[in-house]
């Protein structure tokens, strides 16, 4: 039986391989399921509905920051104490969110990493190492692994924690926001299957990140 008062939220593009058995998994261990469907053209948005989840659309394709705010602002809006993000790809195993649960109950965040896997592809073994150096000089927050999108947070947490990127900036937007709003925040270890190593950060997406944590420690994000 699902913690009524923890809500899950996933961005979903073009998942219609994954959609219906995450949302099964998922259930089992929170009291709603929100997807966003993120301008898919393929039966997401279908498969999603009928498997009872509360199906949330954009039109067009607006990006993964976009998608998951979205889903924050209505689950927040709709009584969501807790909420618990996380990728609709299958990569993030939904039986890990009991542990975000319970170490949520003494914090504000609580982030997660993968576990060193040589399935992991090099360019992101290197780009999270860079990014986590970053982020630990800008905003004295230390965390293994930046990039990884299963997270959980209290509804309080997120009205501070709010990003603008639209992008897969937005995980590290976080991050930065953490870092200057004190919040307490806990990692804890995670499983990831890499089903395509081409899909997520790219160097491209890592550079624009790096950039746009530079320029929100000097203007403060705004």
């Amino acid at each position: 039986m699902g913690i009524t008062n923890i809500w899950a939220v996933m961005p979903a593009h073009n998942e219609q391989k994954n959609i219906v058995e995450i949302i099964r998994k998922t259930k089992k261990y929170v009291g709603r399921v929100v997807i966003v469907d993120d301008g898919s053209t393929d039966k997401t948005r279908g498969l999603a509905e009928k498997s009872s989840a509360i199906v949330l659309s954009h039109i067009v394709n607006l990006g993964k920051g976009a998608a998951l705010k979205t889903g924050c602002d209505y689950a927040v809006k709709n009584g969501a104490k807790h909420i618990v993000v996380l990728d609709a790809d299958s990569q993030h195993s939904p039986d890990d969110i009991p542990r975000f649960a319970e170490r949520l109950k003494k914090c504000d965040i609580v982030f997660s990493y993968r576990k060193a896997s040589r399935k992991m592809p090099l360019v992101l073994r290197f780009g999270n190492l860079f990014i986590s150096s970053i982020v630990r000089i800008l905003y004295g927050v230390s965390l293994s692994d930046t990039q990884c999108g299963f997270r959980a947070f209290t509804k309080d947490a997120y009205s501070k924690i709010r990003w603008n990127a639209s992008d897969y900036s937005m995980e590290s937007e976080m991050i930065a926001r953490v870092g200057k709003q004190r919040l307490k925040y806990v990692q804890i270890p995670i499983q990831t299957i890499y089903s395509d190593k081409y899909k997520g950060t790219t160097v491209i997406d890592g550079m624009r990140i790096v950039l746009n944590m530079i320029w929100w420690k000097l203007f403060n994000g705004k």
